[in-house]
């Protein structure tokens, strides 16, 4: 057995205390390394519970800190704010995103750049502010989506969004390389969080009729995936996505 041990890194996940976020937060952690959950600190304060519950369950070697994807300001601050608890940045997962599905024809303005802004944008500004602390050797870990590659219907923007990440995840992979970074992209197909469970029914069992697995992914399954990409296991992979869906390419 070859263990993944990431003792004395440290890993900063947007969108840290839920759903897939959550879970990466989780294997991590339990690999080794401090972990920072990110949150968005909305009006009603549901993300802050959720991120501080989350890193009191981890305890030691965890810390909620709250940014905007959106802002630059706040990710730079949050960046440093990392570095002065826990001396370092090594890995950045980009797992932030909304959703705002409704068909092309129906879809406003502010939807459209909702999702753009903080799924993909907010990717970019996430690596524009962790790059300047990230260690030599340091990884990059994005969260692309099977709705990437097929298109789903009702999903102009993230689907747009989430194409996005994965040529953004190309061009950096070989801007970051002479510092030795890798930067790669994860496309999970359903997965059971709390996102994927607000998919109607009816929708979902369309879904699962075209997975070969005949079942859709426990986000540990996805949270895996990230941290064999943060380990040296991986440290020949770079530009690339790594598509988790049991064999989903209807």
């Amino acid at each position: 057995m070859i263990p993944i041990d990431l003792s004395g890194k440290t890993a900063l996940v947007t969108g840290g205390g839920q759903g897939l976020g959550q879970a990466t937060s989780r294997v991590l952690h339990q690999a080794g390394a401090n972990v920072v959950v990110n949150y968005f600190d909305d009006a009603d304060g549901l993300n802050r519970q959720r991120a501080e519950t989350t890193a009191n369950e981890l305890g030691e070697r965890a810390l909620a800190l709250a940014a905007d994807v959106r802002k630059p300001d706040e990710l730079r601050a949050m960046m440093e704010r990392t570095v002065e608890q826990f001396g370092s940045l090594d890995i950045l997962v980009n797992n932030a995103a909304v959703l705002r599905d409704k068909s092309f024809r129906k879809m406003i303005d502010a939807e459209w750049s909702a999702v753009i802004d903080t799924n993909l944008t907010g990717v970019f500004n996430a690596c524009k502010a962790a790059e300047p602390h990230l260690a030599e050797g340091g990884r990059i870990v994005n969260m692309a989506s099977i709705s990437g590659f097929v298109g789903f219907f009702g999903q102009a923007n993230y689907s747009t969004a989430k194409a996005g990440v994965v040529a953004l995840t190309k061009v950096l992979s070989k801007e970051l390389a002479r510092r030795n970074i890798t930067v790669n992209a994860v496309a999970p197909g359903v997965a059971l969080t709390e996102m994927g469970k607000s998919i109607p029914e009816d929708h979902r069992l369309e879904m699962l009729k075209q997975i070969p697995l005949n079942r859709f992914a426990e986000p540990e399954e996805i949270a895996n995936t990230i941290l064999f990409l943060c380990s040296k296991l991986a440290s020949y992979i770079t530009g690339q996505t790594i598509h988790v869906n049991g064999g989903w390419w209807g």
